[in-house]
């Protein structure tokens, strides 16, 4: 609920400190003196458009916060706070506050956070619910009647969204299964003869590599021919050079006994032969590594070209034939076994969707005859509330199938007929701003016990209607506070003796200042102004005992 609200520097408010509590408080105070500012400064802790023209002339900034006491965050505000990343601890009061600049801009925070405006007005609806004299939001707004209506059926609404959930999945896959098979049906022509193509070349992971290199030695050897062909020649026969160290070493070898000098030398030829040949084997390797052969040279070309050709056409890299192949060859598989695949996704589709219908139904029966029960407690309202001749229906309409989701099969809307024999019609668009009012409190009285706003406040609900009918009001007002926290501005005698907390707004002039304060009043005090909003600027004894007579009555 509701627990503080500070306001400075708005419009006629300099500084205000309120304090609230359960039950219903009513605000009074003469005409003009300033009760709407309230709600504008409340509103804007609440999300609402920023409008620098609320700040307090002479000043630069105007603040408004509000603080809400929950024993645990309504499920509304707690998912928006887990979502932004916000910090709340558990018993900690929610407090809002926004701040107004005067040459305009605003900043919010919760908790001292800051946040954007979007984020107020997020979990404005479970905070605050305000009706008044020309309310376009809360109970006039047909998207939120399915959902009031739901809460009072008490429906599975969870159950038929999650069956939905289950329905869009299973068709989304069968969609998607279906294209699929149907592309690749009328590619299949083509993917027969890709793989032919690609089957006949039989591409092998490296190939690309193996192959480049043995043409890059190929085409050195080429240019490399008489070169190896002379060294070869001077390196091999019995007059190569090869041969003279040999038979110089075997020569020296027969007299190096003689001399220490001649040992020495027969070592060192004997390490030159051993050098010559290792040069003549790698001589021989080379030659054959690089050894031209224009056929085999022509092979490797060829197959070069007919692999990265091939790589081409297929958009991949010539490493990546192997497995488009193998991608080739499970589309065609998936052609083959698409019929069966197809088979099962069409039944789990069907199935899923006979959940869903079944559902559905369920609720459509059950906000049926919710609508009914739901008309009659209306209708029960309606006559103490001075609107007899008026009629309330709510209308549950199936909508067709391409219009269901998550919330079910049907339109809920409440309408109203204000005369006898016309037409039902929308609530903004038939009832007047007084009947609209009347008319949304007798849905707040039938719908008490189906949850709502933490605190929801009537603005001026009796405005032309006294006597018996702001009686009524005054009582059902009671009645709704009972369970939480209700506020309402009003001009009824009758509506404010109801009151468990009162607070008169005023406004007073010190030269050419102007400002509105607002105080919560005492029994005796509470009693004087009850009396002059049945008699006027000069309240009378009569006033008073008239007063007395509507506070003890309550």
């Amino acid at each position: 609920m509701l627990s503080r609200l500070y306001i400075r520097n708005i419009v006629l408010i300099e500084a205000l400190d309120l304090d609230f509590a359960t039950g219903l408080g009513v605000l009074t105070g003469e005409t003009g003196a300033g009760k709407s500012i309230l709600l504008d400064a409340l509103g804007l802790v609440l999300g609402n458009r920023a409008d620098s023209g609320l700040v307090r002339g002479g000043e630069d900034r105007a603040t408004v916060t509000a603080s809400f006491d929950f024993a645990a965050l309504p499920e509304a505000v707690r998912r928006v706070v887990d979502e932004a990343e916000l910090e709340i601890e558990p018993g900690e009061p929610l407090i809002l506050k926004r701040q107004l600049k005067a040459d305009g801009g605003s900043k919010a925070f919760l908790n001292d956070q800051p946040v954007g405006v979007a984020l107020l007005r997020e979990i404005a609806p479970a905070l605050v619910e305000i009706h008044g004299q020309h309310d376009d939001r809360g109970l006039v707004n047909p998207r939120g009647h399915k959902a009031l209506l739901d809460r009072f059926a008490g429906g599975d609404v969870a159950g038929v969204e999650a069956a939905w959930k289950d329905w869009r999945a299973a068709r989304d896959a069968l969609e998607t299964a279906r294209a699929q098979v149907e592309k690749a049906a009328e590619d299949q022509d083509l993917l027969l003869a890709h793989l032919a193509e690609l089957d006949a070349l039989t591409p092998e992971p490296g190939e690309e590599a193996q192959l480049a290199m043995a043409r890059a030695d190929m085409q050195k050897g080429e240019k490399l021919t008489d070169d190896l062909a002379a060294l070869q020649h001077l390196w091999s026969g019995s007059d190569s050079a090869l041969a003279g160290l040999r038979g110089a070493a075997r020569r020296l070898d027969r007299i190096a006994g003689e001399h220490e000098l001649l040992a020495e030398a027969l070592a060192a030829l004997d390490r030159a032969v051993i050098e010559a040949g290792e040069a003549e084997e790698r001589l021989e390797r080379a030659a054959e590594a690089l050894a031209f052969d224009p056929a085999e040279l022509d092979r490797i070309e060829t197959r070069l070209f007919d692999l990265r050709a091939a790589a081409r056409k297929h958009d991949c890299q010539v490493d990546d034939l192997p497995e488009k192949m193998q991608e080739m060859r499970l589309a065609l598989d998936a052609i083959e076994g698409g019929t069966e695949h197809l088979a099962q996704l069409e039944k789990a589709a069907e199935q899923a969707g006979h959940v869903y219908r079944e559902r559905a139904e369920a609720l459509h029966d059950l906000r049926r005859a919710a609508a009914k029960r739901l008309d009659v407690a209306v209708a029960g309202e309606l006559a103490p509330l001075k609107l007899d001749a008026a009629r309330f229906q709510t209308s549950v309409v199936r909508l067709p199938e391409e219009r269901w989701g998550t919330q079910g099969m049907d339109a809920v809307e409440f309408l109203i007929s204000t005369n006898p024999g016309a037409d039902f019609a929308p609530l903004a668009k038939i009832a007047s701003g007084g009947e609209l009012s009347r008319f949304i409190l007798a849905l707040k009285v039938a719908l008490a016990e189906e949850g709502g706003a933490a605190t929801v406040i009537f603005d001026e609900i009796d405005r032309g209607v006294g006597g018996a009918v702001a009686s009524a009001i005054g009582e059902r007002l009671a009645r709704l506070a009972g369970g939480g926290q209700l506020l309402a501005v009003t001009h009824s005698p009758q509506v404010a003796a109801r009151g468990t907390r009162h607070y008169m707004i005023a406004k007073s002039s010190e030269g050419t200042v102007t400002r509105t304060s607002v105080v919560m009043l005492d029994e005796g005090a509470r009693k004087e102004e009850i009396a002059r909003m049945l008699s006027g600027a000069e309240v009378t004894d009569e006033a008073r005992a008239q007063a007395d007579r509507l506070l003890e009555g309550v």
